[in-house]
Formats: C-alpha cells, sequence, structure tokens
C-alpha cells in the first residue's frame, strides 16, 4: 500500500508539472508580439519564405490606336528609368520591383476598367499614366479612392492638376500651361493676332485656354480658336476658317498620328503671310514638317537638347536596347516617372503607403533626363525646363531638326496653380 501511495503521489506531481509548463508557455506565445503588433507596415513585412513583399507598379498607357508611339516611348522610358534609378537592381529597400502594363485603347471606358483591375487584382502600390488626358481624368478619382500614389505621365490637361486635383495625383509630364507660356514667348507681343488650331478634346481645349491667357499678358490678340475632330484626316474646313481671320501667326496645339501639317502647307498658309508656330513633336511628326523648317517654337524634349549625365545614359542605353533608336519626345517623362517612384521610396525605406508618400514626394527634387524636377508642394506639378527652338535641316537626318536657341527654366515656366 505504501508504495501505491508513492507511485499515485508522483503521478500527481508530474501531471502538475506538465500543467504549469503548458501554461507558462502559453502566456509566453501570448505576450510575444507579432510583427504587426510591433507597428510593422503589412506591405513590407517579410513572409515566411523570407523575402519582402514586391512593389507593383501599374502603367496605364495607349499601347493600340491613335496614340500607340506614345504609350511604347513612355512604356520603354518606365523601364528604362527603372533600372537606371536602381542601378539595374530591379529592387529598391530590398523590395523587388514588378511593372504590369495595361493598354487603354486610348478609351476613358477602358481605362477605368484596366486601373480597377491593377487596383484590385494586382493590388498595385502605385499607377502611372496615362498617354491621353481623358483617360487620366476618368482615373485619378480611382488614386483617391483606393490611396494610391498615380505619377501622371504623360497627360498634360491643367485640370488634372487644377480642378480635379486630389493629393494623390503628383505629374512628372509638364502641364498645358507650361507648354503655353512656353509656345506664348516664341511668338506673342503687343498687338499680334493669333490663330490657334487644337484637337477637340480636354488636351486641346485646356492648352488652347493656357496659351491664350499667356499671349494676352504678352499683349497679343487670340482672333479665333478653332478645334478640330482628333481622328480627322481632311482639315481643309479648319484651315480656311484660319485664313479668313488673316492672323499674323497659327499657333497649333496637336498630338496623335492624324495631324494637320501636310494640309497646312498644301494650301500655303505661309505664302499668305501667316506663320506658323507650334511645340516640335515627337520624331515621327517632325517627318511632317519639312514646310516648316525655319519655324521658331518650342519643344518638350529632344534627345540632343540637355546636357546632363541622365540624359546621356538614356541616350545610349535606348540605342542599346532598340536597334539605334535615340528616345522619343515622352520617353524622357517615363523615365522621370519611374525615377520620382524609386526616389520616394528610397527616402520611406519601402514603405509604398500613399499617406506616408505624400509627405515625402510634396516638394520633393530629382534628377531627370530634362534636369533637376520639383513638385510643387500646392498641386503636386512637376516644375522642370523647356526647350526654346528653331526647327533646321540637318545633313543625314531626314527630318527637320529642334536646334536650341535658349533653356526656358523651371522657374521661368511654372505654370498657375489652378487647383
Amino acid at each position: 500500500m505504501k508504495s501505491l501511495w508513492h507511485l499515485t503521489k508522483l503521478a500527481f506531481l508530474f501531471v502538475l508539472v506538465l500543467f504549469i509548463a503548458s501554461a507558462c508557455a502559453s502566456n509566453t506565445a501570448q505576450e510575444s508580439p507579432t510583427p504587426q503588433n510591433q507597428g510593422g507596415n503589412s506591405n513590407t513585412d517579410t513572409p515566411e519564405g523570407g523575402e519582402k513583399e514586391p512593389i507593383k507598379i501599374g502603367v496605364l498607357a495607349s499601347m493600340t490606336g491613335a496614340l500607340e508611339s506614345y504609350g511604347t516611348q513612355t512604356t520603354r522610358g518606365f523601364e528604362l528609368g527603372i533600372d537606371y534609378a536602381t542601378d539595374g537592381t530591379g529592387e529598391v529597400a530590398g523590395r523587388k520591383i514588378e511593372v504590369i502594363i495595361e493598354d487603354t485603347e486610348t478609351k476613358p471606358e477602358v481605362a477605368v476598367q484596366k486601373a480597377t483591375k491593377l487596383l484590385e487584382e494586382d493590388e498595385v502600390d502605385f499607377l502611372v499614366g496615362s498617354s491621353s488626358s481623358g483617360d487620366t481624368l476618368a482615373v485619378i478619382g480611382l488614386a483617391e479612392e483606393y490611396e494610391k500614389i498615380m505619377i501622371v505621365e504623360p497627360a498634360v490637361a491643367d485640370s488634372i492638376t487644377g480642378s480635379e486635383f486630389n493629393p494623390y495625383i503628383f505629374r512628372t509630364a509638364r502641364n498645358s500651361s507650361q507648354d503655353a507660356v512656353a509656345g506664348a514667348a516664341a511668338i506673342a507681343g503687343e498687338g499680334v493676332k493669333i490663330v490657334t488650331l487644337a484637337p477637340d478634346y480636354s488636351f486641346g481645349w485646356d492648352g488652347v485656354a493656357a496659351f491664350k491667357e499667356a499671349a494676352e499678358k504678352l499683349g497679343a490678340e487670340i482672333v479665333l480658336e478653332e478645334f478640330a475632330d482628333p481622328a480627322a484626316t481632311d482639315f481643309t474646313a479648319n484651315i480656311q476658317k484660319i485664313i479668313d481671320a488673316d492672323p499674323d501667326y497659327l499657333f497649333v496645339i496637336w498630338a496623335g498620328a492624324n495631324s494637320p501639317w501636310q494640309q497646312i502647307a498644301d494650301m500655303k498658309l505661309q505664302e499668305k503671310g501667316i506663320k506658323i508656330s507650334t511645340g516640335a513633336p515627337d520624331i515621327a511628326a517632325l517627318s511632317t514638317m519639312e514646310p516648316l523648317i525655319g519655324m521658331e517654337g518650342f519643344t518638350v524634349y529632344y534627345h540632343e537638347l540637355p546636357d546632363n549625365e541622365v540624359n546621356d545614359w538614356l541616350v545610349e542605353e535606348h540605342k542599346k536596347r532598340f536597334n539605334g533608336d535615340v528616345p522619343d519626345l515622352f520617353t524622357p517623362g517615363g523615365m522621370s516617372a519611374a525615377i520620382a517612384i524609386v526616389e520616394a521610396l528610397k527616402k520611406t525605406e519601402g514603405d509604398a503607403d500613399g499617406n506616408t508618400l505624400i509627405d515625402v514626394m510634396e516638394g520633393m527634387s530629382f534628377e531627370t533626363p530634362k534636369g533637376t524636377m520639383t513638385f510643387r508642394p500646392e498641386d503636386h506639378q512637376a516644375l522642370q525646363t523647356l526647350y526654346a527652338i528653331r526647327l533646321e535641316k540637318k545633313e543625314g537626318v531626314p527630318y527637320p531638326v529642334p536646334v536650341l536657341i535658349r533653356e526656358l527654366s523651371p522657374e521661368e515656366t511654372a505654370p498657375p496653380i489652378r487647383n
């Protein structure tokens, strides 16, 4: 009996020890904080595999349709920009960068569908785009709804960072007012009569309004505002109205594959005493501007104009990757958008939270192929250099070449704050 009592006592003590050990283990587990309890950002936490979650960037661009060349230029520039800004690693703050490109087809309703897919299914951290102002205006509200930063490139409508502005929108593209200041500086003056010709949608409307404001400040008179169907192939009626208005200058704002240049030449406006001025476009459109050699205007970019290390890298690398082709009008904009995102993420140590990034990006300066850009805190518009140019014939080049008259500084081309 005594032996049995001892065995029972030992068993009881053993069970008691197990109970106490189990309770201590349970308390330890409850008191040890998880990474989330320590205040970690779930987007930057390291999963069980040991790698941090990637940064996902959704790029909206016109990869087909009338603005296809703009989409190609932007996406090429963006991918080059990621490589440049990350020194070829494709990652920032230990997080790999994934770029997802979606074709908007230059249709606002498609842009909304693609942006929604990027935000909900792909769960992107950033949006970039798009080639069309109409597409962009349809999408920017989603950036605010999902609290994601959207870098606008290359759409230029003033309303994007003006009446339709929201704090999640930052624009590396120049806007219509910046173009207008540069264009007006080239031709406007006291008593000068000017007619404008532009496509009949937000890009054209905003461009003309901004140009008119800048030109009238310099004493010029806008005697006619002519808007044409952006899909048109026959501009005869529009050009006849311009001739009838008898201006000193025709200032043209245009984008897209269909352009009025050949008919302007065919209808001999310059022989009728009407001087032509415009922003020098991409290379494909420059090829149609042979009759305008000698014209003075402005441009957003031509690969020979900027003199800095970033542009030197872009030109050299673009030639290597794309069969000797030089970067075109919107290639540096795509690159600038990528650089802006990477530089912001460096400052946040990889935190892609939209609200955190707003505080970091307001007033942020960064180096681009066009020199230093700065996001103006008031409206998140990037202040940047534009170029006063003259179109000249250059031996061995099959189109008129924009030759630098002078750089127009970011301070000089700073647009009005319209939000």
